[in-house]
């Protein structure tokens, strides 16, 4: 018996070399006709056209699933021979990604960026073509040594090939009928926003120097986070698609097809990105399994590198945080606008971290929205402005505690000549924190050798003690406000969730996490 495996025997045993040889010379015929005719051009790379890398990625594709389904990859003989195939379908996915950029471009609409994105591409597409190139001369040599039959040339140019006329067909089919884009408007516009934050690490990593790009992979821009954020991207796609194309919206609204093209073109440059880091990762990184060194001989880790941060991820960011402040104006155009009542954090109130993260929230959405309290209405996107407002929950707590203590034995018909006013103080303080309504965070509470007041009645004195004890944190009023916000809903929903999660704060003023919708407060 042959030393074949369980798997193999299951599967039918091994195959025999020449009954593989003739299947592999079969499939392969059509791609490396092309190849040896690209071989014996001049200039080969720029060759390759739109039509022709369409015709190289769907022979390699068909080669590689018949390789991968006999197991060339673990076959010491053929496993170079599918690494070339392999390496000729990734790089013609490129290629066929900018191919496609260039040629919908204009329909895109793109905002100005300030750096020259079809020139980017056609050097990119150089390089990817250039791989293809090579790739395919090895391949041509690897299939004379394996015995695969490799036919003559191939034409590269089909004769039913015509370059493509500019313009497009006259757009005169009537308006989908429309329930309410507006909602799904604004939904696109948030999720766009999302997962622009979502970019933080691909931000980070187009701003790289070229020694440092190394660094980012795979922990900053790894092939697994690309394709998430290629997943989130491509949903959205489908969702404008399926939602708002050729509505009476979009025909209304110039913004809406300018954000359709920033998400379309984000999608393909992640997408070339997630290409070329799994090249990166699987064949050329340090840490690579063995079969790299063939990699690296057909593509330069430098060159492969630059391809990948100052093309694919720099100009993937550069669009996507383009198109953050177009979202902001949308939902400021789409916009419901509510009010809703929320507490008042629970800790000190609104100091700095619930301000901040309040403040973060109407940023993020870039909607106008108010703090309204006691008839005055103040900026929430701008921490300062809500600390006004903590000045005016402050005195409010004061006044409700002047009712409270106003009948506590300790102030009630006594003199302040004939007690320590230091002492009363202490006492309701103590007395209100049993009941609830007061919180003391310094313990021991210690109080001052003096009052602060001179002279006034004993209520008088003891309610300036507390506040002073309230101004230096050592306790805090405990007394159920609320406070009013007024602007777009989708904001007032983060600030009621937020609100719900102790505006980031436990009753002791220490930091919690927030639920994974506001993770984009932590970035």
């Amino acid at each position: 018996m042959s030393d074949c495996t369980k798997d193999e025997l299951i599967d039918g045993g091994v195959v025999s070399e020449d009954e593989f040889i003739g299947l592999v010379s079969h499939r392969s015929a059509n791609l490396l006709a092309v190849l040896k005719a690209l071989a014996e051009c001049e200039a080969p790379a720029g060759r390759i056209n739109r039509q022709l890398i369409a015709r190289i990625l769907s022979n390699a594709t068909q080669l590689v699933e018949l390789l991968d389904r006999y197991g060339a990859h673990n076959n010491q003989k053929w496993r170079v021979f599918r690494l070339l195939t392999a390496t000729i379908k990734g790089f013609a996915v490129i290629s066929y990604e900018m191919h496609h950029i260039l040629s919908v471009l204009p329909s895109y609409r793109l905002l100005p960026i300030g750096k020259d994105f079809v020139g980017a591409t056609e050097d990119a597409l150089a390089f990817s073509n250039g791989v293809i190139v090579r790739s395919g001369m090895e391949m041509l040599s690897q299939a004379e040594n394996l015995s695969v039959t490799v036919p003559p040339p191939d034409v590269l140019e089909s004769p039913n090939y015509v370059s493509l006329p500019s313009g497009v067909l006259v757009r005169d089919r009537p308006a989908n009928t429309e329930a309410d884009v507006s909602k799904t408007v604004t939904f696109l516009a948030t999720a766009f926003l999302n997962v622009a934050s979502e970019c933080h690490d691909v931000r980070d990593a187009s701003r790289a120097k070229p020694e440092d790009y190394a660094s980012f992979i795979p922990d900053a821009i790894g092939e697994e986070k690309l394709r998430y954020l290629c997943h989130r991207l491509h949903n959205l796609q489908s969702l404008y698609d399926t939602s708002v194309s050729d509505s009476q919206t979009e025909r209304l609204d110039e913004n809406l097809p300018v954000l359709r093209g920033h998400i379309s073109v984000g999608f393909h440059l992640l997408t070339m990105a997630t290409s070329l880091i799994h090249y990166y990762e699987r064949h050329v990184d340090a840490e690579a399994p063995s079969q790299k060194g063939v990699g690296m001989l057909l593509v330069d880790p430098t060159e492969l590198l630059a391809a990948t941060m100052s093309y694919s991820v720099m100009f993937a960011g550069a669009f996507i945080d383009a198109a953050r402040t177009l979202c902001q104006d949308m939902l400021k155009s789409y916009a419901e606008i509510g009010e809703i009542e929320l507490p008042i954090p629970r800790y000190r109130g609104f100091h700095v971290r619930p301000s901040t993260l309040v403040a973060k929230i109407v940023l993020y959405y870039g909607s106008d929205v108010q703090l309204k309290l006691n008839g005055h209405c103040y900026d929430a996107s701008t921490p300062l402005e809500i600390f006004r407002a903590n000045e005016t929950i402050n005195a409010r707590k004061r006044q409700w505690l002047a009712s409270v203590i106003a009948d506590h034995p300790a102030i009630n018909g006594i003199r302040c000549e004939d007690v320590d006013v230091m002492e009363s103080a202490h006492e309701i303080v103590m007395d209100l924190a049993t009941c609830g309504k007061m919180v003391i965070y310094a313990k021991p509470l210690v109080m001052r050798d003096v009052p602060v007041r001179e002279g006034g009645t004993l209520l008088e004195c003891v309610i300036d003690e507390i506040a002073h004890l309230q101004a230096t944190g050592k306790i805090d009023i405990n007394v159920e406000l609320t406070i009013g916000f007024k602007g777009d809903k989708r904001v007032l929903d983060d600030l009621k969730l937020l609100a719900e999660h102790g505006y980031g704060e436990d009753n002791l003023g220490v930091d919690i996490v927030l639920p994974s919708e506001l993770a984009y407060l932590r970035r």
